[in-house]
């Protein structure tokens, strides 16, 4: 409990644009947010009030850190979960605990469990040797997804196989690393979607609209809010499904549910126990945002209300240009509020790499592709400095 305020102390693992974004969220309900960052100039450790180094494969680091916490919760899922254990052990409440996050740090796991609860997940099998890949591409059909069952994000770590000559060289050669594997039928998939929902330790759950989220490259590059075209009925559907595994699995915190929608449904196909970039949009155009809530669900209060603000919300992340231009960020910006003076612009303070996450930019308002283009030409103008349109700066 901080002496100062009364309120208790979350502690966040890990320093990246996740937690400084939670610390953002803190600072206005008068929390101290601790963060566990690997390095100093993490983008979080740029502006949190108490920044530990410390690296989350560390035991001693982790447990020096939850010492001066009230409760211990997560920008990523890679925390070892014998860690976790081992910490819940010692009494240190973490949220979500090691038996949730387990599902979200194992894909293979995380399959299993929801087909055993009945949920909508595809076709998929554990992989040994690459005959089991040729087995399943025989049964299901060619192409595959190989996916690596622990570590892969951002499209890392996943392989579109088209032909059983193509998998048997890469199997054998992501096994004989050690990297536990399984496989996954082809989805054919109108859209991918994301149901985003938060779930306190008394049972509260909210769900917040479904959205859609636009891919490139396997990174997430827009995202619309509501999901345009969706049918009420399979948004709800989406949302109770999120809140069911929500509640099975014990989630604590924030809940992203990856879903890909199909003609004859929607399939599970990622989980995320933190908040999520499908959930950025809710800093601006929700009146709860994600990262409130995370902090509301980790410490018990009452969960906040998910309305939307505007009918219809646009987020776009700004990722790193191949080459950094020779302009300076503080001139990006200059021009762009000069042009869109409604933008809701959140930089990451990192250093500007290709490719890389630097930031997301937030429209709202009535017209989806309006805000579309005018998403796209400002994010487009933060990374490269070139408007798209062939806009003149004077």
């Amino acid at each position: 409990m901080d002496a100062h305020t009364g309120l208790p102390i979350v502690g966040m693992v890990g320093g990246g644009q996740l937690a400084r974004m939670t610390h953002q969220a803190a600072i206005a309900l008068g929390q101290s947010l601790h963060v566990l960052a690997a390095g100093e100039n993490d983008s979080a450790g740029l502006v949190a009030g108490k920044v530990v180094q410390g690296h989350h494969t560390d035991l001693d680091a982790l447990m020096s850190f939850a010492s001066g916490v009230d409760v211990l919760t997560f920008d990523h899922e890679h925390v070892p979960n014998e860690h976790l254990r081992q910490l819940v052990d010692a009494g240190v409440v973490v949220r979500p605990g090691p038996d949730a996050l387990l599902h979200a740090q194992d894909k293979l796991r995380m399959r299993r469990r929801l087909a055993e609860a009945g949920c909508p997940v595809p076709p998929f099998a554990a992989v040994a040797d690459p005959d089991d890949v040729r087995r399943f591409g025989e049964q299901h059909g060619w192409p595959v997804v190989l996916k690596a069952a622990r570590g892969g994000y951002d499209g890392r770590g996943v392989w579109m196989l088209d032909s059983p000559q193509e998998s048997d060289e890469l199997v054998t050669e992501l096994l004989d690393a050690g990297t536990p594997l399984l496989v996954e039928k082809r989805v054919a998939m109108r859209r991918e979607l994301s149901a985003l929902v938060a779930r306190s330790p008394f049972g509260q759950g909210a769900a917040w609209p479904v959205v859609e989220t636009v891919q490139r490259d396997g990174i997430n590059t827009e995202v619309l809010a509501p999901a345009p075209g969706l049918s009420v009925d399979t948004a709800h559907d989406a949302q109770e499904l999120a809140l069911r595994i929500a509640e099975d699995l014990g989630v604590v915190g924030v809940l992203a549910v990856e879903l890909f929608e199909t003609d004859s449904g929607v399939l599970v196909n990622e989980l995320a126990m933190r908040p999520h970039n499908s959930g950025h949009w809710t800093m601006d155009g929700s009146s709860t945002s994600q990262f409130e809530q995370h902090l509301r669900a980790v410490l018990d209060y009452p969960l906040g209300a998910t309305d939307p603000l505007a009918p219809v919300c646009v987020m776009a992340n700004v990722l790193g240009a191949p080459k950094s231009p020779a302009m300076s960020p503080d001139e990006r910006l200059h021009h762009l509020f000069a042009r869109f003076p409604t933008a809701r612009v959140h930089l990451y303070g990192k250093e500007e790499r290709p490719g890389r996450k630097l930031g997301h930019v937030n429209f709202l308002g009535d017209d989806l592709e309006t805000l579309r283009e005018r998403g796209r030409l400002a994010a487009h103008w933060l990374s490269h400095a070139v408007w798209l349109d062939g806009y003149q700066i004077h």
